[in-house]
């Protein structure tokens, strides 16, 4: 049984095969080949996915290779289904629009680039969809399980490196807050603002009375709590959030939104990942990962309803 290539390896090929040449239609035959919990895989499929494959991998896959993968499709969404997880149709051409973005074309050009080479986009969209699928399952239904710990990864650094494991940081916790003023406003009007935020400043003592406050206030707005560390504050602003009292507001600023400022919730002492802990971190979760969800799917495989009528 073949692993799928991520989407974002069709990507990446489909662009490199932009410039195109003709291709005969391709043949609609609907001999079914595999049954998959009364669902048919045709020979019409299994040819489809062998082109989107090639087109991928540049390399010709075996037709059994093709049916696993085809198979493994059809177990991964009738499990997604199980337990709620069906992207519809919007989801899915939301994806498939979002892919042609990054390649900078349009979903049209993407459609026809495809099907040139004699692949519907159809294929590519369902071989997105079972993707998007058992993501979703996997990491939802695995979630502690495929919690990399942090002991667990300061050990592997130490063993590989050597490095120190650790730096010593912030951590902030503030909420954006913005007196809205409308383009085009006079130079008194801007001032005007100013004044009623530093007014608003020495009212505020602390987040929730901020949120009090900002959430009925007209023209003027609060947004979700953002957590950000040492590391990724310019300087600057981290020695405006060192000089700021906790449950206190920074200096109002003039930008594009209108009169902004943050609220500092909490500020306390943290650690902040080295890139190499990043990378052994992502390299332990993505082991996990793939252990994990080849597991799952052996095990779905094995009580699969599977039948082949014509090989």
């Amino acid at each position: 049984m073949t692993t799928q290539l991520p989407v974002f390896r069709l990507l990446l090929a489909i662009g490199a095969g932009l410039v195109l040449t003709g291709l005969p239609a391709p043949s609609r035959a609907q001999n079914i080949v595999v049954m998959v919990n009364g669902d048919p895989i045709t020979d019409f499929d299994i040819e489809q996915r062998s082109k989107l494959d090639q087109l991928t991998t540049q390399k010709t896959p075996s037709r059994q290779d093709v049916i696993n993968s085809l198979i493994d499709d059809k177990v991964k969404l009738k499990e997604g289904k199980k337990y709620g997880v069906d992207p519809g149709i919007s989801d899915i051409n939301q994806s498939y629009e979002a892919m042609a973005q990054r390649m900078r074309i349009s979903p049209e050009q993407l459609t026809k680039s495809l099907e040139v080479k004699g692949v519907r986009p159809e294929t590519l969209k369902g071989r997105m969809k079972s993707e998007m699928v058992w993501t979703s399952l996997v990491r939802g239904r695995f979630k502690e399980k495929l919690m990399v710990g942090e002991r667990d990864v300061a050990q592997a650094v130490q063993a590989q490196t050597g490095d120190k494991l650790q730096i010593e940081g912030t951590e902030y916790k503030m909420q954006p807050i913005v007196l809205i003023v409308p383009r085009g406003s006079s130079q008194a009007f801007l001032e005007t603002r100013q004044k009623e935020a530093e007014g608003y400043r020495s009212r505020v003592g602390s987040c929730e009375e901020a949120n009090s406050l900002f959430r009925s206030t007209p023209n003027a707005t609060i947004r979700d709590t953002v957590t950000k560390t040492t590391a990724d504050l310019p300087e600057a602003l981290r020695k405006v959030l060192d000089d700021t009292q906790i449950g206190h507001m920074t200096a109002p600023e003039v930008t594009k939104a209108g009169i902004e400022m943050v609220v500092l919730c909490s500020r306390k002492p943290t650690t902040i990942d080295t890139p190499k802990k990043r990378e052994v971190r992502e390299k332990m979760y993505s082991e996990k990962y793939e252990k994990t969800q080849k597991a799952y799917l052996d095990d779905l495989r094995k009580a699969a309803m599977i039948e082949y009528r014509n090989r």
